[in-house]
């Protein structure tokens, strides 16, 4: 299993270093934080592929990260004469029986350690040819990959092949649905893991058998008499058709799955998906086994989402799990305490929550966990009427909505602040909680959050009017009842009658509120929340 990961100028990572839970690790970032880079750097190092394409086919500059390449060319237009960046991906395994053929020291910590490493780095086999290139420096306008060369090496600094990695990888990207010779690139290769050599021998002379018979068919042998008539006026060979049985012509890319007698491709994308990734968990190889999953609810509906989540639960036992996800839903079920936040080339681990807090998020029926986790800055409110006033608030302070600045405005049911408020402060997260006094500010706001009072990014937004104790009494106090009356279309005639009507009728209240051109004012705390 992985232990840890060290990733140098590999596409969004400069420099970058990551801990691996040995069962499951859920990666929940921004789109562009590195959640797919840091899957397609395993895949990598364990493969020597960039996706299913050996590395050779696909090295090109934009590999390289974007700061080292342009750093190397800046360097140049200044007539300098800067090493050649290079790409190091490590991974450091498990210290298991099965593995100490890797052990060495011959890594970046230089530390004894169990691991591999894959480097892209300059071939010294053309250091004159560089030299010439140099000459003629303006010429150069990227990394010249040409002149580079791959090596696969354990931490023993000795050449790492496929088949001498005693580590297997299932890398499941259930974004894409890739189809090779009619049936889908993953499941061949997950089914042929799946069979044993006696059952691979087997299907392998039934499939050649099937094909000779083709050819002694009567009626394909009436055709290809006819072929052979046709000798001369096409060519001088004897011409005929009949079906490859060489080696690269094999069952793995002919023979199509089917579900329920319907061929694998023509099955609906949610249930490919979903396969592809029970497959890969039931792939029964010797040694240690790396799952790579791409965003596993892609193209399925809820109901089949929960299905297979709760299918990867039961399989993950003796696996080691790294799924990149968007969904909330995948992340609560699993736990949040399996989960890897990337952001800006940093990592966070939630482990740290309060046990009672990781059993909340599991149990949440909105998921609204990876909302607070993915916004730049959060706002908590206790209801749907307070949200549409502080979106009110925030777009009279900034001239747009909060989302147009990153900032989530999220509802938080049942007034459970202080989960939330337990991730803010892991992530050191900028947060704001706009909540009411309910008629005893000391109680219900000072001590009930005075453990957050330390953390600089966290902000409690409370007013101390123990009689204006809702939002409702607090917009009432601070606006004429004539303004109101006009916002909300009504004709009350005095104050104690209109906070009634908008307690009875809170969203369509603040609704009015949002949707409202007439100045009006809101309360100060909701203004310090949007500040």
């Amino acid at each position: 299993m992985i232990e840890e990961i060290y990733i140098e100028n590999f596409k969004i990572f400069r420099s970058f270093k990551l801990s691996l839970n040995d069962d499951l690790n859920i990666i929940v970032g921004d789109n562009e934080a590195g959640k797919s880079t840091l899957l397609e750097a395993i895949n990598f190092a364990l493969t020597k592929k960039v996706g299913t394409r050996p590395i050779e086919y696909e090295l090109s500059p934009y590999m390289f990260n974007k700061a080292c390449a342009e750093s190397y060319l800046a360097s140049l237009a200044k007539g300098q004469n800067p090493d050649l960046p290079k790409i190091l991906i490590e991974l450091y395994l498990a210290d298991e029986p099965e593995l100490q053929i890797l052990r060495g020291s011959m890594n970046s910590q230089r530390k004894d350690s169990v691991g591999v490493k894959i480097e892209v780095v300059f071939n010294e086999d053309y250091k004159e040819e560089y030299a010439q290139l140099l000459q003629r420096r303006s010429e150069i306008r990227a990394v010249p990959v040409e002149y580079y060369n791959v090596h696969w090496y354990s931490f023993a600094n000795n050449v790492v092949t496929t088949r001498s990695l005693p580590v297997k990888l299932s890398n499941i990207d259930a974004t894409t649905i890739r189809l090779q010779s009619g049936t889908d690139y993953y499941i061949q290769n997950i089914i042929s893991g799946i069979l044993n050599t006696k059952q691979r021998v087997a299907l392998t002379i039934a499939y050649r058998n099937l094909k000779e018979q083709f050819s002694e068919e009567q009626f394909i042998q009436e055709i290809n008499n006819g072929l052979s008539e046709q000798k001369g006026a096409i060519t001088e060979k004897a011409l005929a058709i009949g079906i490859d049985i060489s080696q690269k012509s094999n069952w793995e890319s002919n023979l199509v799955p089917h579900l329920d007698e319907l061929p694998f491709h023509l099955v609906g994308k949610g249930e490919q998906s979903a396969l592809k990734v029970l497959l890969a968990l039931d792939r029964k190889d010797e040694g240690s086994h790396v799952v790579l999953i791409e965003e596993p609810e892609n193209h399925l509906s809820f109901s089949s989402m929960s299905k297979l989540i709760s299918a990867i639960q039961k399989k993950c036992v003796g696996k080691q799990i790294v799924i990149a996800t968007h969904s909330a839903y995948v992340l609560n079920k699993l736990g949040i305490e399996k989960v890897i936040l990337l952001n800006e080339g940093q990592t966070f681990s939630l482990t740290k929550l309060p046990p009672d807090t990781q059993s909340y998020f599991r149990k949440l029926s909105g998921y609204d966990t990876l909302r607070l986790i993915l916004a730049k800055r959060a706002i908590l409110v206790e209801g749907p009427s307070d949200e549409l006033v502080v979106q009110k608030a925030y777009l009279l302070k900034h001239k747009k909505l909060p989302l147009e600045d990153g900032v989530d405005v999220i509802n938080v049911r049942g007034l459970s602040f202080s989960r939330f408020l337990d991730i803010a402060k892991e992530l050191k997260k900028e947060v704001a909680v706009v909540t009411d006094n309910d008629g005893n500010y000391d109680k219900n706001v000072a001590a009930k959050y005075k453990q957050y009072d330390s953390v600089p990014t966290i902000k409690i937004c409370a007013d101390k009017d123990e009689a204006a104790n809702t939002l409702e009494l607090q917009i009432a106090k601070i606006n004429p009842v004539s303004l109101l009356n006009e916002v909300f279309g009504t004709k009350h005639s005095n104050e104690p009658e209109l906070t009634e009507y908008m307690s009875k009728n809170k969203t369509e209240c603040a609704l009015r509120i949002f949707d409202t051109k007439a100045v009006i004012k809101l309360p100060e705390y909701i203004q310090n929340a949007v500040q």
